[in-house]
């Protein structure tokens, strides 16, 4: 009989253990997909016009931000929409415009702690920083940084 080494089993569940303090490994499992599902639900609702699914992901009072640079002068403004703004856009099809072999939806979530999460998703033609939190037992985007990558 093949027996699994003790240290393959442990090894999993107390980086587990010491990633989410005072969790359960099934806690941090929900969570994760939790995150993720919020994550999943802005981008693909994006690329969708599916606006239910980007409402889904936020939280009402969302702020979405980008730091935008004057090429004439080099200076510096703050792009901002709230979660309305983003989810009409969403409903008008904005993101239906970008073609489908072009659409990433590449998630990661960097951190987790208690009730707070911070996760980059590699979009299309951007990057977006998600902060997101536990609000009434579901995880949804608060706060978005966003970033247009260089252009090729």
């Amino acid at each position: 009989m093949n027996r699994i080494p003790f240290r393959y089993i442990i090894g999993p569940a107390i980086a587990l253990a010491l990633a989410f303090p005072g969790q359960s490994p099934a806690q941090a499992a929900a969570d994760s997909a939790g995150i993720r599902a919020a994550a999943l639900d802005y981008i693909e609702g994006w690329y969708a016009g599916n606006a239910e699914r980007m409402e889904r992901a936020l939280h009402p009072e969302l702020a979405k931000r980008i730091v935008n640079t004057d090429p004439r002068n080099g200076r510096n403004s703050l792009g901002q929409m709230g979660a309305l703004t983003l989810i009409n856009s969403t409903k008008r099809g904005g993101g239906k415009e970008t073609p489908v072999e072009q659409q990433r939806r590449d998630v990661r979530i960097l951190d987790i702690f208690g009730n707070a999460a911070s996760v980059r998703v590699d979009a299309s033609t951007w990057v977006d920083y998600l902060q997101v939190a536990k609000w009434n037992g579901r995880w949804v985007i608060v706060n978005v940084l966003w970033e247009l990558r260089p252009q090729q």
